[in-house]
């Protein structure tokens, strides 16, 4: 049994103590993501495109509902959000401008839908209090700094309805053969790896007492990633 530790307030087990932790500060990541913004698209469907799907139908989008996407990307996700929610509300920020006009090309190819795209933090939600019914995340806390973790997930929970969704996709540690080629890279260049490096959430949202119903492991293209569904 692993052994735990109290950091920040949260109780970690010993298998997030050997995970690394931030090593490119949120100030560059959106100069990073606005180099990354016309190859995106390739690398996202290379080694993500699985768990982003299986993100998409956890969320189970009912039309007529609010819906924000933090950290939008190139509107991979957001592009099918929309498309299961025409009439209802659709939100979507992220901290690169590159990244978000290439989510508003994407999304202009859905006529008549209801959508807005925004720069903005995850830190601080330009969103009310409680009016959230699916909060969606992609790969983005694998970004940030542990200790920067826990003030996002107060924030999301801020935004969400009592009994609302929180699906989140990260970058995760491996456990299948080769995975590790990722932690490695990213080791020896962080920006390379765009920032990311292998995170796991459960525990920490648990902390903040969110509701975890499940979490599901991907491995494509070598590539690991966890899908999370929670509840607040």
């Amino acid at each position: 049994m692993g052994r735990s530790v109290s950091c920040c307030g949260i109780t970690c087990s010993g298998k997030e103590e050997r995970l690394l932790d931030a090593r490119v500060s949120q100030k560059n990541i959106g100069a990073i993501y606005d180099r990354i913004a016309p190859v995106y698209d390739i690398l996202g469907k290379l080694t993500e495109s699985r768990a982003r799907s299986r993100a998409i139908e956890l969320a189970d989008i009912k039309d007529g509902q609010h819906v924000l996407e933090a950290a939008v990307g190139t509107g991979l996700a957001f592009y099918e959000i929309v498309k299961r929610n025409p009439h209802g509300t659709n939100i979507g920020i992220d901290l690169s401008q590159g990244m978000l006009e290439k989510a508003r090309e994407r999304l202009s190819k859905l006529s008549g839908a209801h959508y807005a795209l925004d720069k903005g933090s995850i830190f601080h939600l330009n969103v009310e209090d409680e009016s959230i019914d699916i909060l969606v995340n992609n790969y983005m806390f694998d970004l940030l700094l542990f200790e920067e973790m826990g003030k996002v997930l107060k924030e999301f929970k801020r935004v969400l309805k009592r009994g609302g969704k929180l699906v989140l996709v990260n970058m995760t540690e491996g456990e299948r053969f080769g995975s590790g080629i990722y932690d490695f890279i990213y080791r020896i260049s962080p920006a390379t790896m765009g920032g990311c490096r292998g995170v796991a959430l459960a525990e920490r949202l648990q902390a903040q007492s969110f509701r975890v119903e499940t979490r599901e492991y991907y491995q494509q293209m070598l590539f690991p990633s966890e899908v999370i569904l929670a509840y607040k």
